[in-house]
């Protein structure tokens, strides 16, 4: 039989799963991670102010939910309350941090993957504000996952 599973943000470890350089300051993305299964993906995320994340999708339906701060989805201004459907196939972004940072909850039923949808408006928008990205951490997936980030 099926049982419930409990997990508290406090007993889990952040995962710092993406880094840039923004002049001196080292921005990133971490992300604690409530449940992992082929299944479901739900996170909890911080982002750095300031930190830019490209244009992309995932193998998945997608749920965002903008606990604090704000970020720039697009053309969309995205403040706290604010949710956000993807629909398996649909892409969003590029997604800019607010001056404060933001917070995210976040679920994606099933393979949580990404895809890059806009690789030269990535590069051309890194370039025009002088962003430099950092390798990708290492991060701790589950043995049936492969790190696909890009």
């Amino acid at each position: 039989m099926k049982e419930p599973r409990f997990r508290h943000l406090d007993q889990e470890k952040w995962q710092e799963v993406r880094a840039q350089k923004h002049g001196d300051r080292r921005v990133a993305v971490r992300e604690k991670w409530l449940e992992f299964s082929d299944r479901c993906l739900a996170l909890y995320a911080r982002w750095d102010p300031g930190m830019i994340v490209h244009k992309h999708g995932h193998n998945s339906d997608h749920v965002i939910f903008v606990l604090e701060g704000e970020v720039m989805c697009g053309d969309v201004l995205c403040t706290a309350g604010m949710h956000i459907t993807l629909d398996q196939g649909a892409a969003l972004g590029p997604l800019v941090a607010g001056p404060e940072g933001v917070v995210l909850f976040e679920v994606m039923m099933g393979d949580p993957r990404s895809w890059p949808a806009d690789p030269e408006g990535f590069g051309r928008l890194l370039e025009e504000r002088g962003v430099e990205l950092l390798p990708n951490p290492p991060i701790e997936l589950p043995d049936w996952l492969e790190d696909t980030r890009s």
